[in-house]
């Protein structure tokens, strides 16, 4: 256990994803004035920890085995296509959550028929997106 915890390409990554969890239950707090605590537990939202998840392992194995290396080639491919996804793919699926929700309050509220929403919040935007990057390089360029 003490070994898993001394890995710096590990640690400190999962620790980005904490602190990106943490500051959307934050900002949320900011801007609503309240506390949501969902915020903590689901994706979408500022600052993307998908992409400070990804961005502190790339940036943690260039630290450790050299930007040369060919780890850390992967590992920023990978994290391009992880940032691409949330900033692309998942960010549609939202808005397409987001008209569908709307389709079925215009058709299912005059019915009354309840059915579940989808949730809209799915992906992030480029913004989102590059804050969750620099958090994670941050991070990792401090403690890796």
């Amino acid at each position: 256990m003490a070994e898993l915890l001394a890995n710096r390409v590990l640690v400190v990554p999962l620790a980005a994803w904490l602190v990106s969890q943490c500051l959307k239950v934050v900002l949320g707090w900011l801007i609503d004035r309240r506390v949501t605590w969902s915020y903590f537990t689901t994706s979408g939202g500022m600052p993307s920890s998908h992409s400070a998840l990804v961005a502190a392992v790339a940036t943690a194995i260039g630290r450790q085995s050299g930007v040369g290396s060919p780890l850390f080639g992967a590992a920023v491919i990978f994290s391009v296509i992880v940032m691409y996804d949330a900033a692309g793919v998942r960010r549609t699926v939202g808005t397409h959550a987001k008209v569908l929700n709307m389709l079925l309050d215009e058709f299912f509220v005059r019915h009354q028929i309840d059915e579940a929403r989808l949730r809209e919040l799915v992906g992030h935007t480029p913004t989102q997106v590059a804050a969750g990057a620099l958090l994670g390089m941050t991070l990792a360029l401090l403690l890796a």
